[in-house]
Order: C-alpha cells, then sequence, then structure tokens
C-alpha cells in the first residue's frame, strides 16, 4: 500500500528479517526448524502417466477387426475339409457309420489322406466361393435396380422388411442351379471322377438350368426351387432372430456388469464394444442354425444330387468309393424315406463333422484374439515413473 515502504515489518512484537520468497533452502523461519521434504518415485505410474483412453479404444478397435478378418478365412478356407466330409456323409444312403461324434472321423481323414492325398478334403472349394460371391454380388444388383433393401434392422417398417425376403427369395433362385453344380464337386470321389475346372461351375449350373425335362431319377430344377428356397428363407430368419437376441442379452449383461461395478464406463456402448458383441452373436446364430437345420439340409442335398450319376468316397472304410443312388420323388418322400430305413438319426449322418468345425472355427478365434492382445501388450511402451516434487512444501517444526 503507498505511504507504508517507510513501516518495518513485525510479528508479535519482534523484528522480521527480510529474506527471499524463493530461497527454499534456508533452515530457520520465524524461529522454527524447517524440516524439507524429500523427493519421493512412486513405484507404480500416476493416472497422468497411464495411457490415454483413446488409445485403448485403437487398440481393441484393431483386435476385434483382426478376429474379423480371421473368423472370415476361417469360415470360407479352414474349415472347409469338414464340409466336405460333412456333405459325404449326409448323401450316403447306404453308409453303415454314421459318424455322429468327430472320433470316428479321424482315422477315415487320415486315410483319405494316405490313399488320395491332402487335396481330396479341399475339393470343390473354389466353386462354393464362386457360389457365394454370385450370391453377394445378384443381391447387390438386385437391390440397386429394386427398391428392395439388401440389409434390415430392427427399426426397418414392415414393408422393407417382406420386400428384403423378396430379394433373397429371387437371389436363391437364381444361385440353385450353380448350387447343385458346386455341391457335386465338393462330394465326388477324385480318384473316380475327372478333376473340375476352375469355371466349370458355370457351365455345369447353366446345364442344369436348362434341363426342365425329368429324365431319369434326376430332378428338374424347377422342383428343387420350392424346398430349396423354402430352407435358405428360413434358415436365414432364424439366424437373424438369435442373432438379434444373443446381441440383447450381451448388451444387458454388459449393462448389470457396469452397475455392478459401480459405475459405466466411457465404452459402455463404443463402436468396438458394439462390432465385439456382433461379432460373437454371428457366430452363435450361426452355430446355432447349422445345428437345428441339419436334417433339412440333409434332405436337401440328397434331392439335388439325386440322378447325377456321382460316385463318392465311402467314409465307412475310407479306402474306397460307392455311387449315389436314390429315387425320391419329393421332399417329403425322402423325409419320410431317411426316417423308414435309416432311422431318426439318418437325418444327422455326419454330425461330428459340423462338431469339429464349430470346434476349429472357435479355437481359431479365441487362439487369434488371446495372440492379438499379448502382442499389444508386449509392444506397447511402459509408462515411466515421476517423482513427486513436492519441495516447495515446507513443513514447520516448533523448536520450543
Amino acid at each position: 500500500m503507498a505511504g507504508l515502504e517507510s513501516y518495518e515489518r513485525v510479528y508479535r512484537g519482534r523484528l522480521i528479517e527480510n529474506r527471499d520468497a524463493r530461497d527454499h533452502l534456508q533452515q530457520k523461519y520465524h524461529g522454527h526448524d524447517v524440516i524439507h521434504p524429500l523427493d519421493i518415485s512412486t513405484p507404480h505410474p500416476l493416472a497422468e502417466d497411464s495411457p490415454p483412453h483413446d488409445d485403448d479404444v485403437v487398440v481393441k478397435k484393431y483386435i476385434v477387426l483382426g478376429c474379423s478378418l480371421v473368423g472370415l478365412i476361417t469360415e470360407n478356407l479352414l474349415i472347409h475339409p469338414f464340409i466336405v466330409l460333412r456333405r459325404q456323409c449326409q448323401v450316403n444312403p447306404g453308409s453303415a457309420n454314421y459318424h455322429l461324434v468327430p472320433f470316428t472321423l479321424i482315422p477315415i481323414m487320415a486315410r483319405l489322406h494316405q490313399s488320395q492325398g491332402l487335396n481330396t478334403l479341399w475339393k470343390g472349394i473354389g466353386s462354393v466361393l464362386l457360389v457365394r460371391g454370385m450370391t453377394l454380388a445378384i443381391e447387390d444388383l438386385i437391390s440397386k435396380v429394386t427398391p428392395w433393401p439388401k440389409e434390415v434392422t430392427c427399426n426397418s417398417s414392415l414393408k422393407a422388411f417382406g420386400q428384403h425376403i423378396l430379394l433373397k427369395c429371387v437371389s436363391l433362385g437364381i444361385v440353385t442351379p450353380f448350387y447343385s453344380a458346386s455341391l457335386v464337386e465338393t462330394v465326388q470321389s477324385e480318384i473316380a471322377s475327372e478333376s473340375p475346372g476352375i469355371l466349370d461351375v458355370f457351365r455345369d449350373g447353366a446345364l442344369r438350368l436348362v434341363e426342365i425335362s425329368n429324365k431319369g431319377r434326376l430332378i428338374p430344377i424347377y422342383a428343387l426351387l420350392p424346398p430349396t428356397i423354402a430352407y435358405g428363407v428360413t434358415k436365414y430368419l432364424f439366424t437373424l432372430i438369435v442373432r438379434g437376441i444373443t446381441s440383447r442379452i450381451m448388451h444387458i449383461r454388459h449393462k448389470h456388469r457396469q452397475e455392478y461395478m459401480g459405475a459405466y464406463s466411457r465404452d459402455l456402448l463404443s463402436e468396438t464394444l458394439i462390432q465385439d458383441i456382433e461379432l460373437q452373436s454371428i457366430s452363435i446364430s450361426m452355430c446355432t442354425a447349422d445345428v437345428l437345420f441339419y436334417p433339412l439340409e440333409t434332405v436337401i442335398h440328397r434331392l439335388h444330387l439325386q440322378g447325377t450319376r456321382t460316385i463318392i468316397d465311402d467314409l465307412d472304410t475310407g479306402r474306397s468309393v460307392t455311387p449315389l443312388l436314390t429315387g425320391y420323388s419329393g421332399a417329403t418322400d425322402c423325409y419320410r424315406t431317411i426316417i423308414s430305413t435309416e432311422g431318426p438319426l439318418g437325418l444327422y449322418k455326419g454330425f461330428g463333422a459340423l462338431i469339429l468345425q464349430f470346434g476349429v472355427y472357435v479355437f481359431v478365434l479365441r487362439a487369434t484374439k488371446w495372440i492379438l492382445t499379448e502382442l499389444v501388450t508386449k509392444l506397447r511402451p511402459k509408462p515411466k515413473c515421476k517423482p513427486i516434487k513436492s519441495s516447495e512444501n515446507l513443513y514447520y517444526r516448533d523448536s520450543m
């Protein structure tokens, strides 16, 4: 304050010596001993030293994307041998071993490998991929030239949902003859048949499409359309329902877990979490649909191969071949004939291959997620410890 510069500083009747406010190393202050705290290094990183939350979100996002990519490769490539075994079991009405468990298929796979080589378990993979790609391309084309949506959500109107189902029916109907040709390539024995070319599936599918007359036991394609479309659309609807229910349950479980911990985390509805839940719900819905619709798949496959003069591997021994000789008049007759001649378990022939397929799929996804998580943990830089600089805070001890 102005005019007070000439006054001396007094504390309790005693003069106060002038000192530099920046001097923190003095030993006395107003007659008290000064205790200087030591610099303490924390053994654990402080909250400010931990990686930001955004980095964790990016890391989790890449892990989910990696699992999605590996799951796509596994679904289309790695599990193809089990699809071949499953279909060969399904279409053989004279097999004595039903292969309902995976253990009976392992020695058969070893014998096939010894007698025909490893390629015998990968036959028809090119045609399978072509048919899947054709299905996606047809759906995309139809959705562009018509108002029918290619995808629907829970918020879609009833009209949009009906148009979406109609799009699925049309695409399945167009792909059916090519699916039939691809089915023949995946089950026919390589030692008794010529190896098909890469694009033979289009030629054979076109020939199957123009053969509208019933030649011998061959079922015309127009008779195969109703059961094939009904099977495909029903399985697709069931997959959508299971996927929606599973996704909803996972969201609720995650929310309850956060409530149990006492607070909601910032990633409660993050994009990474949603992608992870969607990946798991898709896998569960696909596995559930394959198990439930397995008997119908057996009936559809037998109808497609009837009259095609296909020779398959005999999976009772794994060293011989057998021709397919059936005379079903339709889907209902095929179902009743299987029940009466092979028993109810005849509809589940080759179910052990499906179990192996699920086991490999889950194992690959779990292993990929674990490996990616470990790599991220090892490569992530460790946070550095910072000492607590609190020397500016002075503690005083009464010297009296």
